[in-house]
């Protein structure tokens, strides 16, 4: 089976890499192979190589940023996302589309289903919401996942950020009242190469790793973790903040817990813990 990978540079690019089965063939695709913001470059390089499965991971993640530049977020997670769309249908071939938690405005008390009503508050969750849209309309076999809080040894995130930030200060301030699930890029390739193998999914499914957190509890855990594991010389106090103390451009989603009791049973994978996940995660970064 050929398996092609928009946004393959990106942290889940690297995990799909890093785990591809040994049945696949695998093509990964940047921006400067694939720009999934042209059309014409979309269907040409899509057409040359004759995927069966295109998985479509390239999207623009800034969430701050994306509201100073709407219509660039809207060329690549919404326009984008229908070039891909439109290319797969054209060849016959399935496109498993990656989208994410921040299409909820986080009012809801317990965890999304997938059938829950979306309700973006920024450019990024409403562009990525479009680009949903954009696929179930020309794709009726299309899978969709919806993901939270990724981060992984490769590329810019949280937990990198966070090492970095208690090695060379005193104290640090983590905003407390936005809660979901950290997950791990490498779990999520995991279930993504299980639903690869499994044609007959499709329409949304939820995927993160198990278990909820505040971004203060991730990253006390981040610390914990890293002492443990002596990637950090000495632990510092860390303060939680109310997210109207830490004033961002883009409004987010006090909580965005996602459901994913239809992805463990069809993917037939068992959810990990998020804190083990980082575990693992902190392991293998030491290592490299």
């Amino acid at each position: 089976m050929k398996v092609l990978v928009t946004g393959g540079t990106g942290q889940l690019g690297y995990e799909l890499q890093q785990t591809v089965p040994s049945s696949v063939s695998l093509v990964l695709t940047d921006r400067q192979t694939l720009d999934i913001s042209n059309q014409n470059n979309v269907r040409s390089v899509i057409e040359q190589h004759q995927p069966d499965v295109v998985i479509n991971s390239a999207a623009y993640t800034a969430v701050d940023k994306a509201e100073s530049e709407p219509e660039l977020a809207r060329l690549i997670n919404a326009d984008g996302a229908e070039y891909i769309a439109q290319a797969c249908k054209a060849l016959g071939a399935r496109l498993i589309h990656i989208s994410t938690d921040f299409v909820f405005d986080g009012q809801q008390p317990y965890p999304y289903l997938p059938s829950d009503k979306t309700n973006p508050l920024g450019v990024y969750g409403q562009t990525k919401w479009e680009g949903e849209q954009r696929v179930q309309n020309i794709l009726d076999d299309a899978l969709i996942v919806r993901t939270a809080w990724l981060y992984s040894s490769h590329g810019h995130n949280f937990v990198k950020t966070m090492l970095r930030l208690m090695a060379e200060r005193d104290s640090l301030g983590v905003v407390a009242d936005q809660v979901g699930t950290p997950t791990w890029t490498g779990t999520l390739a995991q279930a993504i190469w299980s639903a690869v193998e499994r044609p007959n999914l499709k329409e949304i499914y939820h995927w993160s790793d198990a278990g909820v957190a505040s971004w203060y509890d991730f990253a006390v855990a981040v610390q914990e973790e890293a002492l443990a594991l002596g990637m950090l010389e000495n632990p510092i106090p860390l303060r939680p903040l109310r997210t109207a103390d830490y004033p961002t451009p883009a409004k987010r989603p006090a909580y965005s817990v996602l459901d994913k009791t239809s992805s463990w049973q069809d993917f037939e994978l068992e959810g990990l813990h998020w804190r083990e996940g980082l575990r693992q995660m902190l392991k293998r970064l030491k290592d490299a």
